[in-house]
C-alpha cells in the first residue's frame, strides 16, 4: 500500500530531513527497505536516519558496502544498517545475523531485493529514484504503518 509519494526532494538536505522525521517513528523490530539504483540516495538517507537516532549529526556513519553490516547501539536502541549488494543468495542473509536482527533491532536494508523470500511482510519500503537535480521518494508498506507515518512529509 502506498503511504506517501512520490515526493520530490530537490536536495540531499531535503532527503536528510525526511530521514530525520522518520527516525523517531521507528522501534525495535522495524525493518526499512531502501531501494533504488546506484546514486539514488539510499546511503545518504540511511546515514541521516542513523545520525538522527544517535542524536549526533556528526557521527561517523560509514557505508556498509564492504563490511555488509554496520551496527549502532544496543538492546532496544540497536540499529543495523545492511548493504546486501554483494550477496549472491538469500541464504547469506542468515549468516550475517540479519534475520535475528530484524526481529530485535531497527534494520535499514539497502538492496533489499537480495532478501528474496526472506523479505519481512511488515517492512516499510522506501524507493528512491533520481529526479532532476534531486530525487523522488515513494513510501509503501502494510496499512499498520499509516498512523505512524502521519505528517512524515509535512
Amino acid at each position: 500500500m502506498r503511504l506517501a509519494g512520490p515526493l520530490h526532494l530537490p536536495t540531499e538536505d531535503e532527503t536528510a530531513l525526511l530521514a530525520c522525521r522518520l527516525a523517531p517513528r521507528l522501534a525495535a523490530g522495524d525493518t526499512v527497505l531502501l531501494s533504488g539504483p546506484v546514486g539514488a540516495g539510499k546511503s545518504a538517507f540511511a546515514r541521516a536516519l542513523i545520525r538522527a537516532r544517535l542524536g549526533d549529526p556528526l557521527a561517523e556513519v560509514p557505508s556498509p558496502t564492504f563490511t555488509l553490516v554496520q551496527t549502532y547501539g544496543e538492546g532496544a536502541d540497536a540499529l543495523w544498517h545492511a548493504d546486501l549488494y554483494r550477496l549472491s543468495h538469500p541464504d547469506e542473509v542468515a549468516e550475517l545475523g540479519l534475520l535475528a536482527a530484524m526481529e530485535e533491532a531497527i534494520c535499514l536494508v539497502e538492496w533489499p531485493d537480495r532478501l528474496g523470500p526472506l523479505t519481512p511482510a511488515s517492512a516499510l519500503h522506501i524507493d528512491l529514484a533520481p529526479e532532476g537535480e534531486g530525487r523522488s521518494v515513494t513510501v509503501s508498506g502494510p496499512a499498520a504503518w499509516g498512523p505512524r507515518l502521519e505528517g512524515l512529509h509535512a
